[in-house]
């Protein structure tokens, strides 16, 4: 049988209490959670762009395309005239790429074409300064 006996303290004083009072802990919780509440910016659902502004200019002209196609035999072609010679092909270049607006030069080589000619003709444009050089069809060698 278990028996009460108490703290050794008289009836007439009232118990200690150890707990800890949490009413003016939340009371201040809630003040700051209204006030980060209020402070918070409106979220709009819009997106802000930068858009650019339309100067109503005219598009630009398309550029001059030069074809320069290498058949089989290695014969170089300058938009279908046939190019005698590396000097005639290297005037070619030159005149191209001294123009204003240097055109934009598109080499075709045939897919039986030998190396060399598609290099000598890679190499005269890059010796004459030509900048706008493309080698285009290489769907053939799928």
């Amino acid at each position: 049988m278990a028996m009460n006996i108490g703290s050794g303290r008289s009836l007439s004083e009232p118990e200690l209490m150890v707990e800890i009072n949490t009413t003016p802990l939340i009371d201040v919780m809630l003040v700051l959670l209204i006030m980060l509440i209020i402070t918070i910016p409106i979220q709009l659902h819009a997106v802000n762009l930068n858009m650019p502004i339309d100067n109503h200019a005219p598009p630009p002209a398309p550029p001059v395309v030069i074809e320069v196609e290498i058949d089989n035999t290695g014969a170089v072609r300058w938009n279908g005239d046939l190019v005698q010679s590396g000097q005639v092909l290297n005037e070619k270049f030159a005149a191209a790429a001294a123009e204003a607006v240097q055109p934009e030069v598109h080499i075709r080589p045939n897919r039986l074409a030998p190396y060399k000619s598609v290099a000598a003709v890679m190499a005269s444009a890059q010796r004459n300064r030509a900048t706008k050089i493309g080698i285009v069809g290489n769907e053939q060698y799928i």
